[in-house]
């Protein structure tokens, strides 16, 4: 089966080229690699158009900043793979475990697989309380109105079937796609499964984007799919 890998890409220069090398390498079979830039503004949609659009399958451009949701729909018009997997242009998450993730759907067992960086396989990077506390108050907060007994709700690695993600209609722009995807899969009743994935977290001094703002859009989020649907 073919595996759609979904990169969207905002002011990731100095790692953009290392990602695509390691995703090229990754231990899948048969996959295609869709970048998104999100108009980057520090050199990075040079860098793709001078020496990383010949190594992946397809490089949509959007002509002002919109956000990460944003970019995940883009790519979604461009997926022709069987499964469908969200990678960040960022090194915290390691394309080796694609397998790992996929061996769910691949044994009929699962619609959906979600990569918990809390379940404790493989190694992590040991910083930023705070960033903890905050991922595991949303997951708490998404699973009382999911259902959903998840340990990692706002994990990057999400791995579809395609016509599930596809059947989706993603309405956030930013980081908010993380609990409107959760809780629509839920109310889809798809089959959920998570994994134990590595994590190499970076620091803000190295680029991390997400931030407190982030964090209170995503508990309006849970509640508005929460309640209203």
């Amino acid at each position: 089966m073919k595996l759609s890998i979904i990169i969207p890409c905002y002011n990731e220069k100095r790692h953009l080229s290392e990602l695509i090398s390691l995703v090229k390498r990754s231990p899948v079979e048969e996959k295609e690699i869709i970048l998104v830039d999100d108009c980057s503004d520090d050199g990075t949609a040079e860098l793709i158009r001078g020496q990383i659009e010949t190594e992946v399958d397809k490089v949509v451009y959007h002509q002002i900043n919109m956000g990460k949701g944003a970019a995940i729909r883009s790519g979604l018009k461009c997926v022709t793979g069987d499964m469908v997997i969200i990678q960040d242009a960022d090194l915290e998450y390691d394309p080796m475990e694609y397998p790992k993730l996929m061996a769910p759907i691949l044994e009929g067992k699962a619609d959906v697989v979600y990569g918990s960086r809390f379940m404790g396989e493989g190694p992590h990077r040991v910083h930023l309380f705070w960033h903890y506390v905050g991922n595991r108050i949303l997951t708490i907060l998404s699973n009382m109105f999911t259902n959903l007994n998840l340990t990692d709700m706002e994990t990057c690695y999400k791995l579809f079937r395609t016509e599930v993600i596809k059947g989706i209609s993603i309405g956030q722009d930013r980081f908010g796609i993380e609990p409107e995807i959760t809780a629509k899969v839920a109310k889809d009743n798809c089959r959920i499964y998570e994994v134990g994935i590595s994590y190499y977290g970076r620091s803000y001094e190295e680029g991390k984007k997400i931030g407190w703002k982030d964090g209170l859009s995503a508990i309006y989020v849970i509640l508005r799919y929460g309640i209203f649907g």
